[in-house]
């Protein structure tokens, strides 16, 4: 594998982006957008831009006659919404997990409720409404993770270290974007235990027997 760098190489798409404007997502799925954007200037533009777009689509619109509760009922919509505001990358203290993250877990890695799920590999579910799962996964440096598909879409971001699959090098800032077009045997990098927010809108298809038994435990 080659040295980790700073730099990120992988980014959101604009479908990704747009819907994430759009307020389309699952909370899941808001939550790793936030926490990618939060660290990447450029995504971060791009998201801005799509924000600024619908709001001219929305300028664009006829008047309408407005309710007299309108005001309280749409501040009520806001404050039940699942969307999760990007922090920027200027927040200094941020330590390995971005905002975002942070707000779930209350705090950053030492607030991490981690439970083993085998070969060192330690995993935290994070609460998130049913249509898709998000969970924070501490993999040890060098260790690969079982072979498998996807019967949906999964994201992964990295948080700490890196690792390696079939589809690239992902360093800290990284998304890797999983569909069933990719089966892959994630890596991690040697010179660092790699942490991840991974989220994924259906179970993972394992090949080997003993990570499908496990799977229904684990919930993966």
């Amino acid at each position: 594998m080659k040295k980790m760098s700073d730099k990120i190489n992988h980014h959101l798409n604009d479908a990704v982006l747009m819907a994430y404007s759009a307020g389309t997502l699952p909370e899941a799925f808001n939550l790793i957008v936030a926490a990618h954007l939060s660290l990447c200037d450029s995504c971060r533009a791009q998201a801005e831009s799509f924000d600024a777009l619908g709001g001219e689509l929305l300028s664009q619109q006829p008047d309408v006659t407005l309710s007299g509760n309108c005001l309280s009922s749409t501040m009520d919509l806001i404050k039940g919404s699942d969307i999760v505001v990007p922090e920027a990358v200027s927040d200094t203290k941020s330590g390995v997990l971005p905002k975002p993250i942070r707000d779930y877990v209350g705090g950053d890695l030492e607030s991490v409720k981690w439970k083993p799920i085998g070969m060192g590999v330690r995993q935290a579910i994070l609460p998130t409404t049913k249509e898709a799962s998000a969970r924070l996964l501490f993999i040890p440096a060098g260790t690969a993770m079982p072979d498998h598909g996807h019967q949906g879409t999964e994201m992964t971001l990295v948080l700490q270290g890196a690792f390696q699959d079939e589809d690239g090098y992902f360093a800290r800032g990284d998304v890797e974007i999983a569909d069933s077009d990719l089966h892959h045997t994630p890596v991690a990098d040697i010179h660092e235990d790699c942490i991840c927010l991974a989220v994924a809108d259906a179970p993972l298809q394992f090949d080997r027997l003993i990570p499908k038994i496990a799977q229904r435990f684990l919930r993966i």
